[in-house]
């Protein structure tokens, strides 16, 4: 069976790949971060979304002590509405964030033989990252085939991004399909018990699920009303 390295975040697009690669027939190795960012609620979702799967976690400690996003300083304002900039980096991009995480994801898919590297990255979505176009992904292809001994031998590990040109509409859907359990992702900034309904992170996720027609298992969970 061909091993796939995950990167999982906790969010329901990073476990909608490790479905899709897990359909796929690969052997899942999910690996995720704990960088110093506002909360560590993401890190518990990645947890228990991998637990459900029955596929091993690794979790990374690294530091960015030099800041640089909101997401790794709490005593910043998370944005709430990027209406106004719709086409401007937010500052929630975490300075070459996905630079990183390929690098010891690479390192990782070489040491246990991995055929693929799954990243559950969005190039149309409302984000704006720069590290999320195809282009950038293309480049890692590149550096994986001419700087690793993998690459050199004939051996590289592909970069699939499943969910490039897919709207978060079109993810949740497809995740539906797959079974991936939504109650379990996390999604908002603010970390805590109950998603804040207010950042941008929680406001496009509740299009999506609206666009998809369907109800988001994790609000449903943390609802007092539904239970009335």
């Amino acid at each position: 069976m061909h091993k796939a390295v995950i990167l999982l975040s906790g969010g329901l697009d990073s476990a909608t790949t490790l479905y899709i690669a897990r359909e796929e027939g690969y052997r899942c190795y999910c690996l995720t971060f704990s960088y110093g960012q506002r909360h560590d609620r993401e890190l518990a979702a990645a947890r228990a979304i991998a637990e459900h799967a029955g596929v091993p976690i690794e979790i990374i400690t690294i530091a960015l002590p030099w800041g640089g996003s909101v997401l790794l300083d709490k005593n910043t304002d998370l944005p709430t509405d990027r209406a106004d900039c719709p086409r401007s980096i937010p500052p929630t991009y975490v300075p070459a964030r996905n630079t990183i995480f390929l690098s010891f994801a690479a390192s990782f898919a070489e040491a246990i033989g991995a055929d693929a590297i799954f990243i559950g990255a969005n190039q149309i979505d409302y984000s704006g990252y720069p590290d999320c176009r195809s282009g950038y992904f293309d480049v890692w292809q590149e550096l994986l085939r001419f700087g690793t001994k993998a690459g050199t031998e004939g051996h590289v590990p592909v970069i699939v991004a499943p969910l490039l040109y897919m709207t978060k509409e079109n993810i949740i859907a497809r995740g539906s399909e797959l079974g991936v359990p939504f109650a379990l992702t996390w999604s908002c900034y603010r970390g805590g018990q109950h998603p804040c309904g207010e950042c941008d992170s929680c406001r496009f996720r509740a299009m999506g699920f609206a666009r998809a027609g369907r109800e988001d298992p994790l609000i449903a969970v943390h609802n007092p009303e539904r239970d009335r």
